[in-house]
């Protein structure tokens, strides 16, 4: 159930659009709550001129208030004075109230109406103890941390925050204890957080940072520029010696202060470098299946070559098929070569063979149309390589065996064979090839059969797969083989 859809199912009267305005409230409010050592918690109107919670977060920097979880209880005015009275004005409004319908604890709270395109929408709340400040003795940290939560709420009071067009998504902003800077609009910095000066240590700049732009310390200023300029969220990625540092810069325009903006630091280092291992990791067995391939191509060169010197007819017939079998296992590895991952489209493989085998067949007017039909996703090399080989097995047999010489052609095509996919590798699949043929010999058995094609074809699918193998006659002409595969499970 996504936010938007819980808070309609809560009551909320408000339209769809400010419904998804409150949805942007709760992606950004991960900060305010950091930022304001509070809980907080979203109200939304109902009927009878009540509220209900729609969303409550509390923060990673000090200690909740709140044991329970306040999603879904509805308050009065009587109960809520100051949410009352911040809908109605649409002004910030700070007091205290009790908790627990009147038994609890008090608590102050800091109310604050959500505008959006002009209207108040919702309230919200800022509740932390009466004593925080004799509790938590405050340092220029927590000064400066509520000086930002200052900022936010009367961007929030003015319909400026949350941004309805970012393109930072909020689910990727670094934590406020990652690191932050605080700049004006010149991009100088008005304070730093202990861990910000330590990133900035590392990325090599010694001491004082405090009233000195980012220019002067090399950095390029243009992302938190645009930030400020264009009131919207800007991320960039810093690279300095191998040292990786995120950037997102946040706007802040409301408050005493004139504008400027947060930006957020966040240390990815060790991140870039295990990405640059995987990449490292990738490009290796992406080679691998290259010198696979090439290994397989130079053995059906030398096989071809053989086959030249051979005057037996069986033998240059079984040097060909030979030769036809390491080439469906090539191409998988030709296709791994080129993917980024560890699995492959079986569908695109079945594709590749059944071109492969069309554009085989020397007379153009008795041509075999194959058609692919369905699709299983993705499959790793271990499944897809013994599928290619069967499925191109099958078609072979098709070409050889269903369509004889004296069948009749329509417009230049004799028969048609259909390979369907279902399922998926991970939940099972099954693997239809039905054609228009002449169908199976009358005595055919697959379990009695000596031939080599339905041997590998039985043997891989029962033996390496694990599956089942069927081979009938259709009730309309032709054949039906009908291969399962049970669920593949990766080690």
């Amino acid at each position: 159930m996504t936010r938007m859809t819980g808070m309609a199912r809560l009551g909320a009267n408000v339209t769809t659009h400010e419904l998804g305005h409150l949805e942007r409230v709760v992606a950004w409010w991960g900060l305010l709550a950091d930022v304001s050592f509070a809980d907080l918690l979203l109200f939304a109107p109902v009927r009878d001129n009540r509220f209900v919670v729609v969303g409550q977060i509390r923060p990673s920097t000090a200690q909740t208030l709140y044991r329970d979880d306040e999603v879904g209880r509805v308050f009065t005015e009587v109960e809520r004075p100051l949410v009352a009275r911040a809908f109605r004005l649409g002004e910030i409004v700070d007091g205290e109230v009790t908790l627990a319908s009147g038994n609890g604890p008090r608590a102050r709270v800091h109310c604050i109406p959500i505008r959006f395109e002009g209207n108040v929408i919702g309230v919200l709340s800022r509740e932390l103890r009466p004593d925080f400040e004799r509790v938590r003795l405050l340092g220029q940290l927590e000064r400066s941390y509520l000086d930002i939560y200052e900022r936010f709420a009367k961007m929030i009071e003015m319909g400026d925050f949350p941004f309805i067009d970012s393109g930072v998504d909020p689910e990727d902003l670094p934590r406020i204890g990652d690191g932050a800077l605080v700049v004006d609009e010149q991009a100088r910095i008005v304070f730093a957080s202990p861990n910000a000066v330590s990133t900035l240590h590392r990325l090599g700049f010694a001491g004082v940072v405090e009233g000195r732009r980012l220019s002067d310390l090399g950095l390029d200023q243009r992302t938190v520029r645009d930030a400020i300029s264009l009131t919207s969220p800007m991320a960039t990625e810093l690279d300095r010696g191998g040292v990786f540092i995120q950037l997102v810069a946040v706007p802040l325009t409301g408050g005493r202060n004139e504008r400027g903006a947060l930006v957020m630091m966040h240390d990815v280092t060790e991140l870039r470098r295990r990405d640059r291992l995987l990449m490292s990791k990738d490009a290796t067995i992406r080679e691998i299946h290259h010198r696979v391939k090439n290994n397989l191509q130079t053995i059906s060169s030398l096989l071809r070559i053989q086959g030249r010197r051979l005057e037996s007819d069986e033998a240059k017939l079984a040097i060909e098929e030979s030769v036809r079998r390491i080439a469906a296992i090539s191409l998988v590895h030709e296709t791994l070569a080129h993917e980024t991952g560890e699995d492959i489209s079986l569908l695109e493989i079945v594709r590749q063979l059944s071109r492969t085998i069309e554009s085989s067949l020397i007379d153009v007017d008795r041509q075999i149309v194959i058609t692919v039909a369905g699709d299983v996703g993705l499959a790793p090399a271990e499944v897809a390589t013994p599928l290619a080989v069967v499925i191109n097995e099958l078609l072979q047999n098709v070409v050889d065996h269903a369509f004889p010489a004296g069948r009749e052609a329509v417009e230049g095509v004799v028969g048609t064979v259909v390979v369907e996919l279902y399922g998926s590798v991970r939940a099972g699949l099954s693997i239809r090839v039905h054609d228009d043929g002449v169908g199976l010999p009358p005595d055919f058995d697959p379990d009695r059969s000596s031939g080599l094609g339905t041997s590998i074809v039985k043997t891989l699918v029962t033996s390496e797969l694990g599956g089942d193998l069927e081979m009938a006659n259709k009730p309309d002409g032709g054949a039906l083989v009908m291969l399962t595969v049970p669920p593949y499970r990766r080690e």
